[in-house]
């Protein structure tokens, strides 16, 4: 019965699309600041600047658990 119960909850978890739209818009804001930092190399620089920001931010929320 346990197993049925976890096999609907994992069911339920891939249908739920609620943080679809904001991995969308965060995908497509990687893909334009790319695109700048190929067409404009002295955007680059920043732009790896913002970048290694978040993922220091983002390896620290996910230590803290």
């Amino acid at each position: 019965m346990n197993k049925l119960v976890n096999l609907a909850l994992r069911m339920k978890i891939w249908k739920d699309n609620r943080g679809q739209d904001l991995i969308e818009y965060a995908l497509m804001a990687g893909f334009v600041a790319v695109a700048a930092g190929a067409i404009m190399p002295s955007v680059a620089a920043s732009i790896s600047t913002i970048f290694s920001k978040i993922s220091s931010v983002m390896t620290q929320a996910s230590t803290q658990g």
